[in-house]
């Protein structure tokens, strides 16, 4: 009978002992085998992840190139196009710098025969639109045989229209929405907001009017009285525009710079446009060059690219390292 202390009898087998042995080392060489094998797929999948990126890149400058090349070195007699979409302000796509560099590059190039400006807007900053129209004024005066045409899309309100009459004509479809010859200041009032919710008003200032028309202050006669003063004197600025852009084409109606707009088909006999026409038919009968090419700058999606490619490899090259870190 066994007591503490004792050992069970020994059943010590030199051949088990070589078999194990042998049976250790060969998974071993297995699990390394399998480690280069994991290791050399790793390699390939992150090898063509790596030729898909340079692929898509050299795509892109391709295309990129092309599309400047179709600009540059277009030899042959063309209209020149110029869009101006959406809200007209320095941080939007219809900004001055860019609006006037597409200006620019069309009066650049002899073989354009005319420019056409298509616009789609609700209009925007008064002084980004006044930086647009003093342009096409100056590089008209510079070039005086080449016309400007404006042709309306679905909408040329406000800033909009201050940039249409700086053209030698204006044109649009019957259904255009046409005019918003007036100037606005948006605001918000949360005086019984914030009395409600029993907050209280903190504000410091220096200077007597710097708290001009607080949202969160009760409004002074004052500030209405200035604001209006203000406003009314951009008004007269963007009203000396259209009637030096549009002469006696202007009716006497009294609504024309009230604010008011009107579609194309009503802007019509209010002389706020030419006529009733699109693109096409402006390259080909006014100016008489059909071929279009389109000078507006893009944002510079190859940038955006480069950079999203840059960040990309970074961070799969990150990823990867990490990956055999582990």
């Amino acid at each position: 009978m066994a007591t503490f202390g004792d050992f069970p009898p020994s059943n010590h087998n030199p051949s088990s002992e070589a078999t194990d042995a042998s049976s250790w080392e060969r998974k071993v060489l297995r699990d390394l085998a399998f480690a280069a094998i994991k290791e050399q797929r790793s390699s390939r999948r992150w090898g063509y992840v790596f030729k898909g990126f340079i692929l898509l890149y050299l795509i892109a400058v391709f295309v990129m190139a092309m599309s400047n090349q179709d600009i540059q070195t277009y030899t042959q007699n063309h209209t020149a196009l110029v869009d101006i979409n959406g809200v007209i302000a320095a941080d939007a796509e219809a900004n001055a710098d860019s609006i006037v560099t597409g200006l620019r590059d069309a009066f650049d190039n002899q073989h354009a025969k005319g420019l056409i400006l298509r616009l789609n807007t609700p209009g925007g900053s008064p002084v980004q639109s006044g930086i647009i129209n003093d342009e096409i004024k100056r590089l008209q005066a510079s070039r005086p045989e080449f016309p400007v045409y404006a042709v309306i899309q679905d909408v040329c309100a406000s800033g909009g229209y201050y940039i249409a009459v700086g053209a030698k004509e204006i044109y649009a479809d019957k259904a255009s929405i046409v005019g918003s010859i007036g100037v606005r200041m948006d605001s918000f009032g949360f005086t019984d907001t914030i009395a409600k919710l029993g907050v209280e008003r903190r504000s410091i200032t220096a200077g007597e009017n710097k708290a001009f028309l607080d949202p969160f202050l009760p409004m002074k006669d004052k500030d209405i009285k200035h604001a209006h003063a203000m406003l009314n004197n951009i008004h007269q600025q963007f009203i000396d525009v259209v009637k030096a852009g549009r002469g006696n084409r202007l009716s006497d109606d009294p609504d024309l710079f009230s604010g008011l707009f009107w579609s194309g088909e009503q802007a019509l006999p209010l002389g706020l446009i030419d006529g009733l026409a699109n693109s096409s038919t402006v390259a080909r009968e006014k100016i008489g060059a059909e071929k279009i090419v389109d000078y507006t700058p893009r944002p510079n999606y190859l940038d955006q690219f480069a950079g999203r490619f840059g960040a990309s490899i970074t961070q799969s090259l990150l990823h990867f390292s990490t990956a055999k870190m582990q």
